[in-house]
């Protein structure tokens, strides 16, 4: 997939919105987006408490985990059923110890705590607190006891992430949703891949990335199992969505009452992500993408927040000054538009990021740039020290780059201290590129000369973003001239950005009624670029016909400028050997998995629109190029709800790309006898359809074959 298949402002968008709801980066700006709104600063401040919680649980300190639940959720521990569990584990904590003491207090806990509550927690807990008696018989190394299991280290994990399921739903304490989108598209990814007996190119990051483990499902009270029947749309879309048996699909929607979103989120938020390396893969991305300043990404590590449970959360004092305007969006006629980011990352109050594509997160030029009439030589005669071309990179090192934020790390969560630091973490070596791990170097004396050194690595990093600043904001003379200076052959090997760069050149001229200009860059670039390659010759004619629009803003309503910046700064980096970040790289191959698995279901994912999938497919539709084209779907999706589906043999490449029509019958499946099939086979979607098609569509017959 190339980049035009990703929304890049928006996926740079969920990202501050995700690194800023976990108190990722510090923004000390009144101006500009501010670092969290109320909601999002309690919602960072009760997953940190569920994560202190966690850690207490993981460590056998039940003591510590009952004190924090007190203070920030009294109301679950109404839950007897929760209240045993934690108690039985802390009887076994207790033993553990092996001291007198503690053997004391064993028995203390027995008498006061846990034989209460195994009186009314549930029908098999009593039998469960006798079981457990057996405890001060058998030794805790004896694998072979009858309590082997209630000894294990095991539980206390398993107790960690059950208590974390039903903490978030509890206090709707829900991740980011970037990071549920992730999980959402790995998993779906993973899926397609095992479907089709495919390898995944990024195999080696997801596989580390999204763990294989859950936590365990938060379960419901058993007044909630007295509620009306489920629709079974809702039931398979959750079953299929997540992965769960059918029912655990009913199991989940009866402990969020029916409502089909909650579950979504319980569901998702179970999934596991290594923390310490998502962090990593973020950070990589926003000093690529110029979010944050990569010299403040090795700082010394500050000191650990000291744990007090009456202030969880964030550090008492800032020292930061840097600051990104991330709501400036300049427009190709100059004029700034500014949008409002208040969000937590929660989907019910995230900022609608399909209205917001023209925020500009990039570092903006504080010199002035050429005009896009002069001559934009494709020869390659400048130089790397012609000051003419580059003397503004410098001036990044001190003005723009002071406009970037800073990374702080997840520092605030002292548990999380050994494992997820940036410099000690071994996985770094793997995860973020050579780029990310030398940007902090301080460059010397660069205040004396203007001219950059592409040798440099810093250097690089600040040409290329440049480079991208340059196309984002359509002055595509300038960035072919910049590009010619920095690498002279890249556009012979590089023809269609050289197209598209001048097709952008040859609208904005158009849109200013400079038609003399543009049919000059139209005879002297597209029109021999056209005469090379032939297909371009269907692009150049409809880009063309803006000459009988004069009227129409033909540079803001037909070219995706962002989309071209992306594919120039990924392409000219390659060629400097700056490689594009590995997130840049999951979210071009899962988007494009997340595609081909809905045309296998053959409906449209009833999540994408929650999780902004749809939004970050939205890449402002390419130019007219044939890449663009030969991608063109169209509406081959029909909602997971409608009465029918048509169903034709497809075949898949052996390279899991689009799939082939071997035949032109088509077999109209109702949408009921689709849902019938999933449910009484226990099959996916995709299946259920395929055999189907076999039967005519009809459901009975199909079971009837199965069974028979």
């Amino acid at each position: 997939m190339d980049s035009g298949s990703v929304n890049w402002e928006t996926l740079d968008i969920l990202i501050i919105n995700f690194a800023k709801s976990e108190n990722l980066i510090e923004d000390s700006s009144s101006s500009s987006i501010q670092s969290s709104s109320p909601h999002s600063s309690s919602s960072y401040q009760l997953r940190l408490v569920i994560r202190h919680i966690r850690r207490s649980l993981e460590s056998g300190d039940i003591d510590s985990a009952l004190d924090l639940l007190r203070l920030h959720a009294p109301s679950i521990l109404h839950d007897h059923r929760i209240l045993f569990r934690l108690h039985k584990q802390k009887f076994i904590e207790l033993l553990r110890k092996g001291t007198v003491e503690d053997r004391d207090s064993a028995i203390d806990c027995l008498r006061i705590d846990l034989a209460p509550c195994a009186l009314d927690a549930y029908p098999e807990a009593y039998e469960e607190f006798k079981h457990v008696l057996l405890a001060f018989i058998y030794d805790k190394d004896d694998t072979s006891s009858p309590v082997a299991n209630e000894w294990s280290e095991r539980r206390r994990f398993d107790l960690a992430g059950f208590m974390s399921s039903m903490l978030r739903a509890h206090l709707h304490a829900y991740d980011p949703i970037f990071s549920m989108s992730l999980r959402y598209l790995i998993s779906i990814h993973r899926a397609y891949c095992l479907r089709q007996g495919i390898t995944s190119p990024i195999s080696d990051l997801t596989e580390r990335l999204l763990l294989e483990e859950r936590d365990p499902p938060a379960t419901p009270q058993d007044t909630l199992y007295e509620v009306p029947p489920f629709d079974e749309v809702d039931i398979q879309a959750l079953a299929h969505a997540v992965e769960l048996t059918r029912q655990g699909a009913i199991d989940s929607l009866r402990f969020a009452k029916g409502d089909l979103v909650m579950a979504f989120q319980n569901e998702l938020c179970r999934m596991r992500l290594d923390v310490p390396l998502l962090d990593q893969l973020v950070r990589e991305y926003c000093v690529y993408r110029g979010i944050v300043d990569p010299a403040f990404g090795k700082q010394p590590i500050p000191e650990p927040v000291k744990f007090n449970q009456h202030e969880l959360g964030y550090c008492s004092s800032r020292d930061c000054s840097l600051e990104l305007d991330c709501n400036a969006g300049k427009h190709s006629d100059g004029e700034t538009s500014v949008t409002n980011v208040d969000t937590d990352g929660s989907p019910e109050n995230n900022a609608d990021v399909t209205s917001m594509r023209g925020i500009d997160v990039e570092v903006r030029y504080t010199s002035e740039t050429t005009s896009s009439h002069e001559d934009c030589s494709t020869s390659g005669s400048q130089q790397i020290g012609n000051p003419s071309v580059l003397q503004r990179r410098r001036l990044l090192g001190t003005g723009e780059r002071s406009k970037r934020k800073r990374w702080r790390g997840r520092y605030d969560d002292s548990s999380y201290m050994a494992d997820a630091s940036l410099e000690d973490n071994n996985m770094q070596e793997h995860s973020i590129s050579t780029v990310v791990s030398t940007l902090s170097k301080e460059k010397q004396g660069s205040e004396k000369t203007f001219a950059l050194d592409v040798s440099n690595v810093d250097d690089k990093f600040e040409i290329l973003l440049g480079m991208k600043e340059l196309a984002s904001k359509g002055l595509a003379a300038e960035a072919v001239e910049e590009v010619n200076a920095i690498v002279p052959n890249f556009f012979a090997q590089s023809s269609l950005l050289l197209f598209q760069l001048k097709q952008v050149e040859f609208l904005k001229l158009v849109s200013c009624g400079d038609y003399d200009a543009a049919l000059r860059v139209a005879c002297s670039h597209l029109g021999p670029l056209a005469a090379n390659d032939p297909a371009l010759l269907k692009p150049l004619k409809e880009t063309l016909l803006a000459l009988l629009r004069p009227n129409e803003d033909a540079l803001g309503t037909a070219l995706p400028l962002n989309a071209l910046a992306a594919s120039l700064q990924v392409a000219v980096g390659r060629r400097l050997g700056v490689e594009e970040p590995q997130l840049m790289k999951i979210m071009r191959a899962t988007l494009y998995t997340h595609n081909e698995w809905f045309k296998l279901q053959m409906c449209k994912d009833r999540f994408e629109g929650l999780l902004k999938i749809d939004s970050l497919k939205e890449a402002n539709t390419p130019f007219h190029s044939p890449v663009s084209m030969s991608k063109s779907h169209g509406d081959s999706c029909t909602n997971g709800s409608s009465q029918a589906t048509v169903s034709s043999v497809t075949r898949m490449s052996e390279d899991g790309s689009s799939p082939t029509q071997e035949s032109s019958r088509d077999v109209i499946c109702d949408e009921g006898a689709i849902l019938k099939v999933m449910e009484f086979l226990a099959l996916p979607r995709a299946d259920a359809i395929h055999l189907l098609a076999q039967y005519n569509g009809n459901a009975e017959t199909v079971i009837q074959q199965i069974f028979a």
